[in-house]
């Protein structure tokens, strides 16, 4: 007997309320151990949505036209238990599926962050890191930039600013399917950029790096492949220089509930890894 995949989730999602002009939004990247939450002056409204399951219909969305893509790809290395064997096994694998996927002449990997879901754990640091639970983009044309300034040599960084470039994420599920608190993506086409975005300091313990804050919109239509396995991945375009309307340049995304998650399901747990991604 085959068992039909779910068309939709119903769910409800928490949108940023656009703030009044002037007002300068922040948020800390690290919680308060003693209460789990994060500084920030953002206020937010939760929105009821579908989120339309692509599982069958995976092409029709591309990095270029919907901002996010998924693909098929078991990794090699599957422990990641320790940042020395992911930096050194996942790293190198990771940045050949992004040349392959995209066609880019240069990958440089700059960070990775693991999450796992943890209901009632109210310690969220570098460590122990939970799936985001609001709408956001992880950059901004600004803190894209700086980007390449902090993580290419200066010589190496200009010349690529002045050549096609994307911050892209690398995001796979780890030791079982995701059917647990998975990950939507906002298709670009759906989306106003001018509109629907704020720009949002995001406060480190050193410095500040800056995300975007997503504002609700009707039209928006909300994507996810559901039950994603270890041997699945997605790509998620964070940026992209090319914002002559040719192509999407950024995908709104979040972690969410889904009502359809099967019971018994175990608690989601992902790796994701930020991209350079530079074009001849």
């Amino acid at each position: 007997m085959v068992v039909s995949e779910p068309a939709f989730a119903t769910t409800s999602l928490s949108y940023l309320i656009r703030p009044e002009e002037g007002v300068r939004l922040y948020q800390h990247i690290n919680a308060d151990p003693t209460t789990g939450k994060r500084e920030t002056n953002m206020v937010r409204e939760d929105k009821d949505v579908q989120i339309e399951n692509l599982r069958g219909r995976e092409d029709t969305v591309s990095l270029d036209t919907a901002g996010f893509q998924f693909y098929r790809r078991p990794a090699k290395h599957t422990a990641f238990t320790d940042d020395a064997g992911i930096v050194n096994e996942y790293y190198p694998e990771s940045i050949e599926l992004i040349k392959e996927v995209t066609g880019a002449s240069r990958v440089v990997l700059f960070d990775h962050t693991i999450r796992r879901h943890k209901p009632g754990d109210l310690d969220d640091n570098p460590q122990n890191r939970k799936p985001v639970s609001q709408v956001h983009v992880d950059q901004t044309t600004a803190s894209s930039i700086a980007r390449v300034r902090r993580h290419l040599p200066p010589g190496d960084a200009e010349s690529l600013l002045k050549r096609r470039f994307q911050i892209i994420n690398l995001w796979r599920p780890i030791k079982h399917a995701a059917y647990d608190y998975p990950l939507a993506f906002c298709d670009y086409r759906s989306v106003d950029p001018k509109n629907d975005t704020s720009p949002v300091a995001l406060v480190y313990p050193e410095r500040e790096g800056e995300t975007m804050g997503v504002s609700y919109n009707p039209d928006h239509k909300w994507k996810y492949l559901r039950g994603m396995t270890p041997d699945e991945f997605a790509l998620i375009k964070c940026f992209d220089s090319v914002q002559d309307g040719s192509v999407a340049v950024f995908t709104p995304h979040t972690g969410f509930v889904d009502n359809t998650t099967p019971e018994g399901s175990p608690l989601r747990e992902s790796i994701e890894i930020r991209a350079l991604v530079f074009y001849d």
